[in-house]
């Protein structure tokens, strides 16, 4: 009983310093995760704490439950509207990504380590894979507003990839032991069942999620306990018919977030919860099984696998992947940057240690250093990389407080509160449109009924029904100003034009070249046969100046900036990886300055004025 007891008190202990240490991380900006680890290996067997943990199937086991948890919350987070936006370029990213990855860290690792093909490939494999609770967790809750296509292309890549990079780890491994065939046609249908299945299972689940939730009478309380079974249900029973359960896991994430489900809300709360549990746990199991001790035979080894990873492999592949979607040459630099590696690689190295490889040990201290090595450079630099290269999106809106509470059944409305503050547009005199009608105001403690309460006034608790979809425009309302400062003027340009400006008026105020049979085209149609889905901050280049889309209702622009000096926007950065079209250019540019240096030269010689 006191073993019990003992083992229930280091857990919760070790469970809330890794609560409490995040506040102190988040006052100065370190990356969680990094302390979730710190905390783990500063308890383990080489650090104070001294527990002694070395059991790599259990850690194994955990790490498998808790990368399952969190693949389903960014699933049931991801709406659709993301995939329409970024799926292309996200998914090659998460296939072919992490093959060009895996073999350049192979070629690397061969050499660096002196160790066989197989074994080089698969810490390529293990190192293959971005970490989803890393990058949601930067993204999301990092205090940096990225644009979208951006954003979501990082977002789905790393709940998509996992898959594959573990299916890559496991099929060498096999390989290595002689469990898997060795011909292409063998690993090409273990390919196809593995992946497939999981795809195929995957949408089944999520759909029976779905039935479950929204058409068996429960006890409110028990349909997160459902939603979580029933998950881990999916999961496992696509391992066991041979398929990616992680693929599996994350597209039923994916179904049912996309879905208006009884109590959503609560379920989106709940496995939020349950996803930081799965971080915490997985992160400070992987610091306790770690040796810190065994780390200097191979230190520099592993450093410098690191610095090629983040600065050779990783931009090489993300340059191959993203050359057909028209990524510009910061966006690109971005995507590349946050390929944080994490909890993710650390589990998959202990899949060599289970089957036994001679190496095994060797790649988990390698991939234990780079996971800790990318945290600290990458994870450290995420908020000032995108601000260098100007992706950051300027806030809409200033400060708003708001409170939703989903209704019970089947309404498809929501109870939202606001409180009003001093310079929102409802407490200076605007009023509320008629399908916003509060149902009740409370104003210095006491209840008012709205009809009685007349104008809002700063300070009144605001009620009212309404349905979701029209929470983002009563935001407008209840929001307080922001000013604008010199980056809103980068981003979003000098001026604001209409979206039925034509090109004609445009060219006539600010002199810009112009075909007369283009003259009558609406500024709004460029954009939409420019981009298929055009989103805040799209530029179109335009003579000497540049339009840019400052506002995007349902895919149309509906308000367009102007930037008069458009190299205003890109002072603050030099790109890494251009982008096909820049390098192209760069290229033709390069070579005309050569030729015309050698002509210099040939009319500076003797005679080459007579000839």
């Amino acid at each position: 009983m006191e073993v019990t007891s003992s083992l229930i008190l280091i857990g919760a202990a070790l469970l809330l310093i890794s609560v409490f240490t995040s506040l102190v991380s988040l006052r100065f900006g370190t990356p969680l995760l990094l302390v979730f680890l710190a905390v783990g290996l500063l308890a383990g067997e080489d650090g104070p704490g001294g527990i002694v943990f070395n059991d790599a199937g259990a850690a194994f086991l955990i790490g498998n439950v808790a990368l399952a948890l969190i693949l389903f919350e960014s699933g049931f987070d991801t709406s659709f509207a993301s995939y329409r936006l970024a799926a292309a370029p996200a998914l090659t990213l998460a296939t072919l990504g992490v093959f060009v990855t895996t073999g350049l860290i192979g070629v690397a690792a061969v050499y660096l380590l002196g160790i066989g093909w197989i074994p080089a490939l698969l810490l390529g494999a293990v190192l293959s894979s971005t970490d989803a609770a890393a990058v949601f967790l930067l993204l999301r809750v990092g205090g940096i507003t990225i644009r979208d296509r951006v954003r979501s292309t990082l977002e789905i890549e790393s709940g998509s990839n996992d898959p594959m990079a573990i299916f890559m780890t496991i099929a060498l491994v096999e390989l290595a032991v002689g469990h898997l065939p060795g011909d292409a046609v063998g690993i090409g249908l273990r390919f196809v069942e593995h992946m497939g299945g999981g795809a195929a299972l995957g949408v089944v689940g999520g759909g029976l999620i779905i039935l479950v939730i929204n058409r068996v009478r429960l006890d409110p309380g028990l349909y997160p306990v459902v939603s979580l079974a029933l998950a881990l249900f999916v999961f496992a029973t696509t391992n066991v018919l041979g398929g990616s359960g992680f693929l599996a896991i994350y597209v039923a994430g994916l179904i049912a977030g996309n879905v208006r489900l009884r109590g959503g809300e609560v379920l989106r709360r709940f496995h939020s919860g349950l996803s930081w549990l799965g971080q915490i746990v997985m992160f400070v199991t992987m610091g306790l099984l770690a040796t810190p001790s065994g780390f200097p035979a191979v230190a520099w080894q592993a450093v410098l696998l690191a610095v090629l990873l983040i600065l050779v492999a990783r931009p090489v592949a993300v340059w191959l992947c993203l050359a057909p979607f028209r990524f510009s040459a910061p966006e690109a630099t971005f995507v590349a940057w946050v390929g944080l590696r994490g909890a993710v690689s650390i589990l998959l190295a202990l899949v060599p240690i289970l089957y036994g490889l001679p190496e095994g040990q060797m790649l988990f201290n390698v991939a234990f250093i780079t996971v800790l090595a990318s945290l600290l450079v990458q994870g450290w630099t995420i908020g000032p990389v995108a601000r260098w290269l100007g992706l950051v999106v300027p806030r809409r809106r200033g400060a708003v407080d708001r409170m939703q509470l989903e209704l019970p059944g089947e309404i498809e409305q929501e109870l939202v509160a606001y409180a009003v503050l001093d310079q929102s547009p409802v407490a200076r005199g605007q009023r509320l449109p008629r399908w916003a009608r509060p149902s009740l105001v409370i104003r210095d403690g006491q209840v008012v009924p709205f009809q009685r309460a007349r104008q809002l006034q700063a300070g009144d608790r605001v009620y009212l029904f309404t349905d979701p979809r029209t929470v983002p425009l009563l935001d407008r309302l209840f929001a307080e100003p922001r000013d604008l400062d010199e980056d809103d003027r980068d981003f979003y340009g000098d001026l604001v034009l209409r979206p039925e400006t034509t090109l004609g008026t445009l060219a006539e105020l600010y002199g810009l070249p112009l075909l007369l049979k283009q003259a009558d085209r609406h500024l709004a149609d460029l954009f939409r046969q420019e981009f298929r889905d055009p989103e805040i901050g799209d530029r179109l280049h335009l003579g000497q100046v540049d339009l840019i889309a400052r506002e995007v209702v349902n895919g149309a622009v509906t308000s367009i900036g102007l930037d008069l000096e458009p190299a205003r926007a890109n002072r603050h950065h030099v790109p890494l990886l251009p982008s096909p079209a820049e390098l192209l250019r760069s290229l033709a540019s390069l070579r005309s300055r050569i030729s015309f240096r050698l002509w210099e030269r040939r009319q500076r010689r003797p005679g080459a004025e007579r000839r």
